[in-house]
């Protein structure tokens, strides 16, 4: 089945029976500019066994306007604060590694995890995100099968493994 970008924006995620206390219905933030990508990600995260809502911006500063419910996502609904950013590194007026500045030296965002998600694997890059303070740096698979995979271990480790700071 394939869906349009405008399908993927704010239509939560199927709930699975199998889903990971405290997180019953995690929030995913998904910061990606290219309409393909935020489908196949999309995707490859509604396979995975997690109850979850994935909400989709296309570039930084819709992330940070989310992240700060402005514009659009000023009421509180269209825009629940995320347990977890998946963004992408190159992304046109604000990019990934910017974005996650910003929200890292922000007391009120600081505390969400974020995921770089990138087709770079240079060091430079690496090096740069990690400085930052984003908390993961993952290359993306091409394949939609180890997509899937790799997006299952992630959230696997943010929603099962990993002691979350809930601030809500």
């Amino acid at each position: 089945m394939t869906r349009s970008p405008e399908d993927c924006a704010f239509l939560p995620a199927r709930t699975a029976a199998l889903s990971p206390e405290p997180y019953s219905r995690a929030v995913i933030l998904l910061v990606e500019d290219d309409p393909g990508d935020q489908i196949l990600i999309r995707e490859a995260l509604d396979a995975n066994p997690y109850a979850k809502m994935i909400r989709v911006v296309g570039d930084g500063m819709e992330a940070l306007d989310y992240m700060h419910r402005r514009g659009r996502y000023a009421p509180p609904e269209p825009a629940p604060r995320p347990d977890l950013i998946v963004m992408d590194l190159n992304m046109p007026r604000l990019n990934g590694k910017e974005t996650a500045a910003r929200l890292k030296t922000d007391p009120a965002t600081r505390s969400v995890p974020i995921i770089i998600f990138s087709t770079s694997d240079l060091e430079k890059d690496v090096a740069e995100c990690y400085a930052v303070g984003v908390n993961s740096y993952i290359q993306k698979p091409s394949d939609f099968d180890r997509l899937q995979a790799l997006l299952g271990q992630v959230e696997r480790y943010w929603f099962e493994v990993s002691q979350p700071q809930r601030l809500r």
